[in-house]
């Protein structure tokens, strides 16, 4: 399994805005993709700003690269998500998972 990090800043006033676009939109279009195989969406205040890390786990690299393109580093972010940010990575991280537990959770 590989884990492909990407991390933005927001607003506090746009934060619940964005998570709801990733809710609706990115996540639904995930799920339509051969080889993924979940998300994490994880936010915390730094000053003026919340801090969004998301993690997507994905059954290959040639997963991957059928969703991000030949460069499957560059990081997929489209307008109406990039008008609810004010930066994002441009790049994205890719690890190899060597563990994950989560025997509790379910959902949410």
């Amino acid at each position: 399994m590989i884990a492909r990090l990407w991390s933005a800043h927001t607003t506090p006033a746009f934060s619940e805005a964005y998570l709801h676009h990733f809710e609706q939109v990115v996540q639904s279009q995930l799920h339509r993709l051969d080889g993924f195989l979940g998300a994490t969406v994880c936010t915390r205040p730094v000053p003026g700003a919340v801090e969004i890390l998301v993690t997507t786990y994905w059954k290959s690299f040639a997963a991957i690269g059928a969703f991000a393109g030949a460069d499957r580093e560059t990081a997929v972010v489209s307008a109406e998500a990039a008008a609810l940010l004010t930066d994002f990575d441009k790049r994205v991280l890719h690890c190899e998972v060597t563990f994950a537990d989560f025997p509790k959770i379910t959902s949410g």
